[in-house]
């Protein structure tokens, strides 16, 4: 997913950074619609040498930063107010460890804050830009969460079919060597599931029940897998069939389904860290 995304609050462009925790805003970009974007630093910098300011940004650090610097945020709560006092974002950040707020240099730069921060900072520019930004931050919000949902929807598709890929095999080399009677013919398609299932997830369909009783009422193990554990789920299903055919035993087809699905998680959780790596290195 893009790590930088523009809303238009106003006509005002402003950067949404999707960090590791949270989603991060361009205050810089905010204060532009107090002043022009010379002075931009200097509306963060009065911002920030406010008392109740100070107060919001040191409560927030101590509940979300257990490295934050209590007792050098407590010198400057002393010195706010005061006309002498002056405080920059990267001040702040150096002395107090603070993460609630970034500095960010070269392509989308600025300083950021995250959007419990920048939304508070925007209330000290207008009341009313302070309702447009969120309304256009849940209106991206909602985007994204549709997207994924329809990427999701798209491997969840994927992975039933490949099930019916394997459900074939099961049908054609498993069950007539099997000796079940007629009301538990369903059961080596379970076990060959259940054989994916703690492959990938570590645990069986009914371990998960037992686990979510109320999730289990309407929806099954898979309806909460990830994008990720999807796209393994779809190739380990065309890979187990394949192994039936084969006439490998279920002790084989396990630990090679084990080996396939840990190695896939892993290239693909490596793939996306690269993906983050390489838009950070383009700002």
């Amino acid at each position: 997913m893009q790590k930088n995304k523009v809303i238009k609050v106003q006509n005002l462009p402003i950067t949404i950074s999707k960090e590791e925790i949270d989603d991060y805003i361009c205050i810089t970009d905010i204060a532009a619609a107090k002043s022009d974007d010379s002075r931009a630093a200097d509306v963060i910098k009065n911002w920030m040498r406010n008392r109740n300011t100070l107060e919001f940004l040191g409560a927030w650090e101590q509940i979300y930063n257990s490295n934050f610097k209590v007792v050098e945020f407590d010198h400057f709560r002393q010195q706010a107010g005061l006309h002498t006092f002056v405080l920059s974002a990267s001040e702040w950040i150096e002395k107090t460890g603070a993460i609630g707020i970034f500095v960010k240099k070269g392509r989308y730069g600025g300083t950021y804050a995250h959007k419990d921060i920048a939304f508070e900072f925007a209330s000290a520019i207008s009341p009313v830009f302070k309702l447009y930004l969120i309304k256009e931050f849940q209106r991206l919000k909602e985007e994204e969460n549709n997207l994924k949902k329809l990427e999701w929807d798209a491997k969840r598709f994927l992975s039933k079919n490949n099930y019916l890929i394997q459900t074939d095999a099961i049908k054609n080399y498993i069950v007539p060597n099997c000796n079940y009677r007629d009301d538990l013919q369903w059961l080596p398609y379970a076990e060959e599931a259940d054989l994916l299932n703690v492959a990938l997830f570590g645990f069986t369909a009914k371990a998960w029940r037992e686990s979510n009783p109320e999730l289990a009422k309407s929806s099954n193990v898979r309806d909460y897998a990830t994008i990720n554990e999807l796209t393994v789920l779809s190739n380990l299903e065309t890979h187990n069939a394949q192994m039936i055919r084969e006439g490998k035993s279920k002790e084989e087809r396990f630990q090679i389904l084990k080996e396939i699905s840990d190695y896939q998680m892993q290239i693909l959780s490596v793939a996306d860290k690269i993906s983050c790596v390489e838009v950070k290195n383009e700002v």
